[in-house]
């Protein structure tokens, strides 16, 4: 979010904003994924792909936990940094790219490069405008707005009017801890959004883990807790056209139990 802002205040809003997560890819498709590959580069390459790196000429790229890359993808992002250029994976054409870089890590970075772990070189490289956000507990007079701003991308992805929170909704965000920072802040706020169905979002949409997941429901509406979940599961899924791995991220599960629920309350 914050790096959206910084490049949306820039002279390069109307040039890509690109992003990439490096602890959610393996070091291979993360090499793939940032900056392309040939055709035949890797079995499965069957064809030529432009990185994101490549596709944000112009722009800015968003590194978020940076702190996980791998010694050969460090030292492959520093060459990127001090010569702007780079090849695709498995090719020799040398391409030239003008981006602005923003990094981000929950790590102690200095304490990565006492251990080894992190290049000194390439710290010094990205840490020329350092940034601390404080956690999301610590900030509550963000959460708020932070929330409507991320309702709306929501509310786009799903292809629908962007829901208001009410005021228990509202006391219910401002009162949990968010030990997941922004990304359980959205995916909390993305789950409301499915259950809601609705032009607003009260406090019996909102399932926040702290400890133990739990809904808080309306008083006057007590319904069984597994006809509950098997309505949930089935809005997701409705929502996501059928595709299993997406509901599953939805509802904030795993695969396997989503499998074991279906199983349980007979869903084909």
């Amino acid at each position: 979010v914050a790096a959206r802002a910084i490049h949306l205040q820039s002279p390069r809003a109307t040039a890509p904003c690109m992003a990439i997560n490096c602890a959610a890819l393996s070091e291979q498709l993360l090499e793939s994924e940032l900056f392309g590959h040939e055709k035949g580069a890797f079995t499965g390459a069957t064809e030529r792909k432009r990185g994101r790196l490549e596709l944000s000429d112009g722009g800015t790229f968003f590194l978020d936990e940076v702190g996980e890359l791998k010694p050969e993808l460090q030292a492959k992002l520093l060459r990127v940094l001090q010569e702007r250029r780079f090849e695709r994976v498995g090719g020799s054409r040398t391409l030239e790219v003008d981006v602005r870089w923003i990094a981000a890590t929950n790590r102690d970075l200095r304490q990565m490069i006492d251990d080894g772990r992190f290049r000194e070189d390439l710290y010094h490289r990205l840490a020329v405008f350092p940034i601390k956000l404080p956690p999301l507990r610590d900030r509550k007079i963000d959460l708020l707005p932070l929330a409507r701003a991320l309702l709306e991308r929501i509310a786009r992805d799903l292809k629908r009017s962007m829901p208001r929170l009410t005021k228990d909704a509202e006391a219910r965000l401002s009162g949990a801890s968010w030990r997941g920072n922004v990304r359980e802040l959205a995916n909390t706020l993305e789950r409301a959004a499915i259950l809601a169905d609705g032009d607003a979002i009260d406090a019996s949409h909102i399932w926040i883990e702290d400890g133990v997941t739990r809904a808080t429901p309306k008083t006057d509406e007590v319904r069984p807790l597994a006809e509950l979940e098997r309505e949930a599961i089935l809005h997701a899924l409705d929502v996501v056209g059928g595709n299993r791995k997406r509901a599953a991220e939805l509802l904030g599960i795993g695969e396997r139990t989503l499998y074991e629920r279906l199983k349980k309350y007979d869903v084909a």
